[in-house]
């Protein structure tokens, strides 16, 4: 069975190169890939970094159930050198979560950030 799925794709280090990288990984896993614009951001919050983030939105196909998928995105993550310490410190290389899964929405504060609404209406 397919799924319909929208992703958060989100790099603060070696932002563009990550990103990249991770639309790579994404082919690999699933189907009909549409991407929107990327789009620069300031952190959220009490980052104890500055650095700014580079964000885009996937939409895509996957014979893979939500926890299956979830699971191949963390350990994309870890891949990418993404660890507790590097968090506990603003670095993120790369952060991708499911923003919507055969229509449920999940990260629902995500979906008020200004950038999640603006490159919504790009999928």
């Amino acid at each position: 069975m397919n799924h319909q799925v929208i992703l958060s794709l989100a790099a603060n280090r070696f932002q563009v190169r990550n990103l990249s990288r991770a639309r790579q990984c994404l082919e690999e896993i699933l189907s009909d890939l549409h991407y929107t614009r990327e789009h620069w951001t300031q952190p959220i919050g009490n980052s104890n970094r500055r650095d700014a983030y580079l964000n885009q939105l996937a939409s895509g196909m996957t014979t893979m159930d939500e926890e299956s998928l979830n699971a191949r995105l963390k350990q994309m993550e870890v891949s990418f050198g993404r660890s507790e310490q590097k968090r506990r410190l603003g670095i993120v290389p790369i952060d991708l979560d499911i923003l919507q899964f055969d229509g449920e929405r999940r990260h629902l504060r995500d979906w008020e950030r200004p950038y999640v609404k603006e490159l919504l209406v790009e999928l």
